[in-house]
């Protein structure tokens, strides 16, 4: 029977980047990380757009603020002491009419209030740094950068695994039980016993709350981001990561185009809810992931709330020239043929009962588990100081 000090659970970049800090904070700790697919950064963190935020977007103050500005300092240290690729491109946020210059002006303001560099440009020099691209100015951000996380992740685990911590993929969990004097999860007929564990759960991140009956009033529901890929001959199109401006009553930052560190160039992605959990395919449905979603009074108020986007979504989803017409707004030069498959990404959201969306990183605990609920966009970036805000919690929590 397996027993250990400290367990984690979830292969993606904040559970592998956490077992790592948990380690290397810890080292005569026996520390072990499961993960119910055969490899890691299966799921958000093997299927987004590879870009490490700066930080543009976060209200001041608020845990996606300062994890994302400081971890992306960090990511880029790691990437040069590891020799994994990426670059520090910069991003292009790009106004299209004069609504969309007042809303750069507050990105910009907000920006200053994080203490972040941006350079305000105006249509000449837009047209002389990326001449594909068409607006009345841009906000530049020069910070912004591209990596592979799937990579980053995967050098992570090694440094784990060489610092002695112990891997078990292939193992899902079927239920978990605390005790006064221990944790008890189950991996089908297995059981592994820990002192304490750290849930890193992402897309299962509710459920696994609630098998050990952690009171929460949320539940994740999937979006659907997808992409396409431009033809190899357009992969020069543009050196900056090129966004719109985002409405700042819709949650998600809009189809942009992102050179990928591989040297392609990918479109998107959009959002569009889901019904399956892990569902990559172009049509997914999954009879339980839907069943909870129906019955949660939280989904039928975000609909409501949100219906005429979503129809929006849903229409341009099927209907590729309404996607591409996204795009032609910045890049006019686009066409429809120039739009190959990509594969899709799954982003796990947190909603309330109430059918607000959960904005910021969240966390939840019981006597014996610290857990993530919570990690949108930019988790990837925030990996990091995560793992670090967790270690500091756990020493806390479990008099480490």
């Amino acid at each position: 029977m397996d027993q250990f000090e400290i367990a984690l659970i979830g292969g993606g970049i904040v559970g592998v980047s956490t077992a790592l800090a948990m380690k290397t904070r810890y080292p005569k700790a026996r520390v072990v990380l499961l993960e119910k697919e055969t490899r890691f950064a299966a799921h958000q963190t093997g299927h987004n757009s590879g870009v490490i935020h700066a930080g543009v977007y976060y209200e001041p103050g608020s845990l996606k603020a300062d994890f994302c500005k400081r971890g992306a300092k960090a990511t880029m240290e790691f990437c040069k002491t590891h020799g994994l690729p990426f670059r520090q491109c910069g991003k292009l946020l790009v106004a299209t009419t004069p609504l969309e210059m007042e809303r750069m002006k507050a990105l910009e303001e907000r920006c200053d209030r994080n203490k972040i560099h941006t350079r305000p440009i105006d249509q000449a020099q837009l047209n002389k740094m990326e001449p594909h691209i068409f607006g009345l100015g841009a906000l530049q951000v020069p910070a912004t950068g591209i990596t592979d996380y799937t990579r980053v992740t995967a050098k992570m685990a090694d440094l784990f695994k060489a610092a002695g911590g112990v891997i078990r993929t292939g193992h899902t969990v079927t239920q978990i039980e605390e005790s006064c004097d221990k944790v008890t999860v189950f991996l089908g007929q297995k059981k592994l016993f820990t002192e304490h564990l750290i849930v890193c759960g992402g897309l299962m991140a509710d459920r696994l709350a609630r098998m050990m009956e952690i009171p929460i009033d949320f539940m994740i529901l999937p979006f659907r981001g997808e992409y396409y890929r431009l033809p190899d001959p357009l992969s020069k199109i543009v050196s900056h990561l090129i966004y719109p401006i985002p409405d700042p009553g819709l949650p998600f930052l809009g189809v942009h185009l992102t050179p990928m560190i591989d040297g392609c160039v990918t479109v998107g992605p959009n959002a569009v809810m889901g019904f399956k959990r892990e569902g990559y395919d172009k049509f997914n449905f999954d009879l339980t992931d839907t069943a909870q979603m129906l019955a949660f009074p939280g989904f039928w108020k975000l609909i409501a709330k949100n219906l005429g986007s979503g129809i929006k979504e849903w229409i341009d989803a099927a209907y590729k020239p309404g996607y591409l017409k996204r795009i032609q707004k910045y890049c006019p030069g686009l066409g429809v043929g120039d739009l190959s498959p990509y594969p899709a990404g799954i982003r796990a959201q947190a909603v309330r009962k109430d059918g607000s969306l959960v904005h910021d990183f969240l966390f939840a605990q019981s006597p014996r588990s610290l857990h993530v609920c919570n990690a949108p966009s930019p988790a990837a970036t925030s990996a990091i100081p995560i793992g670090e805000y967790l270690c500091d919690r756990a020493q806390i929590k479990f008099n480490l």
